[in-house]
């Protein structure tokens, strides 16, 4: 059996991107942690975002339905954050501190 690929950067920033402009629901799952760390699903996509005084940092953790992860360290040097462009990002993070857990 072949073993799965990994996500790419890309396939993770589509999602974000989908949920800025509102085509998919962005839901909060739990607490943000004392770290600034929040987990979300998006459409079956699970992510855990890292917020910096109020701004989205990273995206630390990513799984697909499909079971396939990626994450910070094997994204190497291109975090799907960093694809967003400002409006894209703002909207993530408004989405974030309007969140209902």
């Amino acid at each position: 059996m072949k073993p799965m690929k990994a996500l790419t950067t890309r396939e993770v920033y589509q999602q974000l991107r989908d949920a800025a402009m509102g085509t998919r629901e962005m839901q909060r799952v739990g607490h943000t942690s004392d770290t600034g760390l929040h987990q979300v699903t998006i459409d079956g996509w699970l992510l855990t975002l890292e917020m910096i005084e109020s701004s989205l940092s990273h995206c630390r953790y990513s799984r697909c339905p499909d079971g396939r992860e990626g994450s910070f360290e094997s994204w190497l040097r291109t975090d799907p954050v960093s694809l967003l462009s400002a409006w894209e990002q703002a909207q993530i993070e408004r989405l974030l501190s309007g969140a209902v857990a």
